[in-house]
């Protein structure tokens, strides 16, 4: 039987070190993420009419339904970036890792 969790993904500067990022994930954890993951990217993007690549933190959350809007609150009232990347989606996952995620 599989049940359903909310995986919530977002970025942050390269130029932050390890404690930055921990500092920022027990944010979100206080908010209602179960678990937060972190790891170092290369972005590619479009900025202001100019092509951009610099290095960043991606950050993928998981988190239940319930706690969903209030981990993305959080994420928007505290994310640096001026047009933060928070992209969402529910997925499927066995009912003990759901009932372990929707837990205190």
């Amino acid at each position: 039987m599989t049940s359903r969790i909310h995986i919530v993904q977002t970025t942050l500067p390269g130029t932050w070190i390890e404690a930055e990022i921990g500092s920022f994930s027990q944010m979100l954890l206080e908010a209602g993420a179960a678990c937060v993951q972190h790891s170092t990217i290369q972005s590619t993007y479009k900025w202001e009419g100019k092509i951009e690549s610099s290095s960043e933190w991606r950050l993928q959350l998981k988190t239940s339904q319930s706690r969903l809007e209030s981990v993305l609150s959080a994420l928007k009232e505290s994310h640096p970036y001026e047009v933060p990347q928070i992209i969402h989606w529910a997925a499927d996952s066995t009912q003990e890792y759901a009932d372990w995620v929707d837990s205190d």
